[in-house]
């Protein structure tokens, strides 16, 4: 958002003529030719907005675990909380841990950001185990042999506070990956595959 002070070419005024009616014809078409060809330099000439910092608020719903921390600073990644979310977001029926993907991180990230809230994000399901993934399919819960899950690119997730549906079109927005949508079992499910959703 601009200010008074930052239109440029001494033009801070907007009463500029009512000083006695200086301006004639060809000096208002210079102005205007002026002022067209400033705001047809602004865009290009502004410097877009890079945010320092990416932070995550996370609560794993089965463990209890939190985690709450900058994950990126400075164009980097911070591998210390990197390990933490892949902690986090461990297979917690195995104990075993899969590296996380920066992307799903960051998409996490993207929808906190979108929705402006202040609640922790909550993970059903990160990473998981081939072990887990065939339970899972044994007792009838329809999990995908190609599970983005066993590769540590997707998440299950829900935000207390705010409407699945809200949720799962925070996620769509970004366009980062699959979508699913899980009213019955209230959960969002979110991906960094292809675009898609369901």
């Amino acid at each position: 958002m601009t200010t008074g002070a930052e239109t440029a070419d001494g033009m801070d005024d907007e009463s500029g003529g009512s000083g006695g009616g200086g301006f004639d014809r060809r000096s208002l078409l210079r102005y205007g030719l002026a002022g067209a060809l400033s705001l047809a330099a602004g865009p290009a000439m502004a410097t877009p907005r890079i945010r320092p910092e990416r932070s995550l608020h996370l609560v794993n719903v089965h463990t209890g675990e939190s985690f709450r921390d900058v994950y990126w600073s400075h164009g980097r990644y911070i591998r210390p909380a990197c390990r933490r979310i892949d902690w986090l977001m461990r297979d917690f029926h195995v104990d075993r841990i899969h590296h996380i993907d920066p992307d799903l991180i960051d998409l996490l990230h993207a929808i906190t950001a979108r929705l402006q809230t202040r609640q922790p994000l909550q993970i059903l399901s990160g990473y998981r185990s081939p072990e887990t993934n065939r339970a899972l399919q044994e007792e009838g819960f329809g999990a995908s042999n190609n599970s983005m899950h066993l590769v540590g690119k997707a998440a299950d997730i829900t935000l207390p506070g705010v409407r699945l549906g809200y949720l799962r079109r925070a996620a769509a927005a970004s366009r980062a990956g699959g979508v699913g949508y899980y009213p019955d079992n209230g959960f969002v499910h979110v991906d960094t595959g292809r675009v898609r959703f369901w």
